[in-house]
């Protein structure tokens, strides 16, 4: 089970040490929210950031683009560091051809799914993607309750890479924290993408990592 730092929950005053903190903590890749205040109500950052951070990590950088048009960011992403980026089904009415030119540049391409998205959507195209990305709560804040429905979500995604020998991944995205990752990892998710839940006063980024693998099972 992957833990993936959301790096919009870092403190940004001194962002090249956490980058180094929570890589050293023991996280797996470093999960990059990329915001347009249109897609989405916030605005975070672009791949500037993401160019950035690449010279301070040997991790794999992972890009969520929540943005109009994304196809015109997947570029230059790829070329900032990014090794996988993530492009909403609803952000697109060419989700095939979104992710053929992510895996065009040599990035891996990842889906990912609103609260309200029927997961059948993915079906069509699940065998080509190698992550899909369940969001848990509403896109755009960070602190948000789990969406509880997103347990069942996770798992028909599940069943149904199985029933197409389809090899992706499966990342939960919001509100994730060790009274529930245990059974979303039953339910089959690898990866958690972890915000404020981390970046949390009095406990340190490698407790809460600990806590959460071993919450995980």
């Amino acid at each position: 089970m992957k833990i993936a730092p959301s790096v919009m929950c870092a403190d940004f005053a001194r962002l090249g040490e956490q980058i180094k903190e929570l890589e050293a903590a023991g996280a797996d890749l470093l999960h990059f929210d990329v915001m347009d205040n249109h897609f989405v109500p916030n605005l975070t950052f672009g791949p500037m950031i993401v160019e950035a951070c690449r010279p301070l990590s040997r991790l794999p950088f992972y890009a969520h683009l929540m943005v109009e048009r994304p196809e015109t960011l997947i570029e230059a992403t790829v070329k900032a560091g990014a090794d996988s980026v993530g492009v909403h089904v609803e952000a697109t009415a060419h989700l095939h051809r979104l992710v053929q030119q992510i895996k065009g540049t040599g990035a891996s391409a990842c889906v990912a799914l609103n609260p309200a998205t029927p997961v059948s959507l993915i079906e069509p195209i699940i065998e080509e993607i190698d992550t899909v990305l369940v969001m848990s709560v509403n896109p755009g804040w960070a602190g948000q309750a789990f969406i509880p429905a997103s347990l069942e979500r996770v798992r028909a995604i599940a069943e149904m890479a199985a029933a197409k020998s389809a090899q992706a991944e499966i990342l939960v995205d919001g509100g994730i924290t060790e009274a529930n990752i245990g059974d979303l990892c039953q339910a089959g998710m690898t990866g958690a993408v972890i915000g404020s839940h981390l970046f949390q006063e009095g406990r340190s980024l490698r407790d809460v990592i600990r806590a959460l693998r071993e919450a995980a099972g």
